[in-house]
This record gives C-alpha cells, structure tokens and sequence, in this order.
C-alpha cells in the first residue's frame, strides 16, 4: 500500500510534529508532503525520508518568512501530485487537508483544530497583530478568501480525527463534519517516577513554546509578586521571551533554562512538585508528560486539559488566566495527596502504543468501506 503523508509545515518543532513522525514511523516507505520545512527540523526527526514540498520552499524567505506567502498556500497544497497512492492521511490544523485526491483513494485528515486563525481566534488574530487599521484590513480580506477555501477544502476528506473531544466540537461546529477522537501520542515511557530526595530542590515547572497565548506571564507574575518563597523553573524558548523576562525582572526564584534536551526535560518534570498549564490547549502534551513522570498538573480548567487532567487525582484546576488564580490553585495543590503511581497509570491512556493501535484500526475500517 502506497501512502502519502501530508503536513503543513515543518518549520517549528511541536506536538503536530511529533504525531507526525509517528505516522512516519508507521509507514517507512510513506513520501512527507509539506508545504516548506526547516533542514534542521528535517534533519532531528525526518533524516534520509523521501520529502516534496511546494514551490513556497524556493521562494525569496519562503522558508525563514513564509507567513508572507500565506495567501498563496491553498493553491501551493492542491499542487501536489497524489495520483499514484492507495492512502493519504493528512496532519494538519491549517492547509494540507486541501489536497486534492483521487476518487477511489481515501483520505483521512488527523485535524489538530480548525484553524484558529480563520476560526475560533480570527479576531483575537488580527487584534494582535502589530500593523496599522489598514493592513489589519488588508488582511482580514485575504483571511476572508482563505476561511472559504478553508470550509471547501473540509469536504475533501473522508474522513476525520480530531485530536480531542475540544476540536471535535470545533470540527463539528465550523466544518459540519462527524469525527472520531484519537488522542496524540505521548512516549510514556520515556518518563518515570523520581525517587523521593529529602534534599532536593523544590520547584514547580513549566515549558511549551514561548508564545503569547501560551499565559506564562500569568505565572511569572504569580510567582514574582505572590508565591516569592517558591521556585519556578521555564524551559523553552519563542518569540515572547523577552518579554517575559521583562517581566521576571529581577525575581531570584524564577529562572530560564531555554531549550532542553528530551532527557533533560524528563528529568525536569520527574523532580518538580507539578507543572502548570496556564493556557488553553487543543490537547496539550506536556501536561500528559508531567504526569508519565508521576508529577500532578495545575491547568486551567479549559480546553484539552479538562480531558487529560482528573482534578484531585492527577492535578488541580484553576478556572480564570490571573496570578491571583495560579496563587489559589498552588494553595489548593498543597491541601491534597497525590499518589504518583496513580498518576503515571493514567497517563498510560495517552501511550504510543494506544495511538498507533487506534489508527491502524481506522484506516482497517475505512480501506473496507472503499472496497465493499
């Protein structure tokens, strides 16, 4: 069976990238179809596959730039040349579930969110950007014309899995389309229980890609003004860094470690007294990491983590983005008992194993349906 992966982009390093080198480890002999990729991404997760992308790959910062190609992204995705495959499956919250396939070729679509800047965040979207009324206008036409092709594009897939019971919602409500629900897969096992030090240092932890939506400054502010007597631990780096250390200012119990390495980060989570989730996810991986090391999460109790977290068994919640709400769920966190063996059981649901179990069962019933 030949089978064409499809993914947006691989520009950056997250979790849709990692269910796609799942999906890639699933099928050795699949062809990667991206709009544009970054070598080094490519060379971390992706050495000696076959990879096409579109001809946004060779244009001026098609690479280092591409939201400037934005508006020709649709054409450069139906580009693609998918004639001589039996199955593609898409890995997308943005353009690839708009390739164009043959008839008797099913395509599933694994859908991380309808995209959120056409969709659910579209005005938050151009609120934030940072250019005059009249760009901002200029734009929200071109997101117009896209959010068209958007929903059209929709209807080429046969069918759909959404990464959460959260994008299901989303997938219903602007696409008109069932789904089923596949968790993404975390690698469990490379996360394990620390053993108890009287002497270590106590320290609660937090880590994602440093973007503005991501509500770190929540935390820091939590922890700068209210909670000074506990330490708080940041790994990973983004665009709001500077910002956010801006906003630790001189706070000697907040520190930045930047980028770690996947052993350093298990590490990192296996002795923290819990990591904090303050933003909305679609499902959000790092909360289920933390717990694959036994460590409880503190999360806002909105989006994915209201799938992943079980409050008083794995975590606590909080339920509005403010220092003064991180301040109460860390008090609350010390009232309870967690049992980090509970913990790490639960997280096993989100396993390896389980997600590439799930989609080989899918495709086993889609293939018959296109054969009966």
């Amino acid at each position: 069976m030949k089978v064409a992966l499809i993914h947006d982009h691989l520009a950056q390093d997250g979790g849709a990238e990692k269910v796609l080198k799942v999906l890639a480890d699933m099928f050795p002999e699949a062809i990667i179809y991206t709009l544009l990729y970054e070598k080094k991404n490519v060379n971390k997760y992706f050495q000696g596959r076959k990879i096409e992308t579109s001809v946004i790959q060779r244009l001026p910062g098609g690479v280092k730039h591409y939201q400037w190609y934005l508006y020709f992204m649709p054409m450069a995705v139906e580009f693609f040349d998918l004639r001589n495959f039996d199955l593609v499956i898409s890995d997308t919250s943005s353009f690839a579930k708009g390739v164009i396939t043959q008839p008797q070729v099913p395509h599933i679509c694994y859908c991380h969110t309808p995209t959120r800047y056409l969709w659910s965040d579209t005005h938050q979207y151009i609120n934030e950007l940072k250019y005059n009324k009249w760009l901002k206008k200029i734009i929200s036409l071109i997101l117009n014309r896209i959010r068209i092709w958007d929903r059209l594009a929709a209807d080429r897939v046969d069918y759909f899995i959404a990464n959460s019971k959260t994008v299901q919602k989303r997938i219903k409500k602007y696409y008109q389309r069932e789904s089923e629900v596949i968790y993404p897969p975390v690698e469990t096992s490379k996360f394990v229980i620390a053993q108890s030090d009287k002497n270590a240092e106590k320290y609660f932890l937090i880590g994602c890609r440093l973007a503005p939506y991501k509500r770190v400054d929540i935390v820091i502010e939590a922890f700068r003004d209210l909670l000074p007597e506990y330490k708080l631990r940041i790994f990973g780096d983004g665009v709001d860094l500077k910002r956010l250390k801006k906003i630790a200012g001189k706070a000697e119990n907040i520190s930045f470690l930047g980028r770690v390495s996947e052993t350093e980060k298990a590490e990192l989570y296996s002795h923290a007294e819990a990591f904090i989730n303050p933003q909305e996810e679609d499902f959000g991986i790092t909360a289920v990491e933390s717990m694959a090391a036994g460590r409880p999460v503190i999360a806002y109790k909105k989006g994915g983590a209201t799938e992943t977290v079980i409050e008083g068994k794995t975590g606590v919640f909080f339920s509005e983005q403010s220092k003064e709400a991180i301040y109460q769920a860390i008090k609350s966190f010390y009232q309870q008992n967690f049992n980090p063996v509970e913990i790490k059981d639960w997280a096993e649901n989100f396993s390896l194993s389980n997600f590439q179990k799930k989609i080989k069962e899918v495709i086993a019933k889609i293939k018959n349906n296109y054969e009966d």
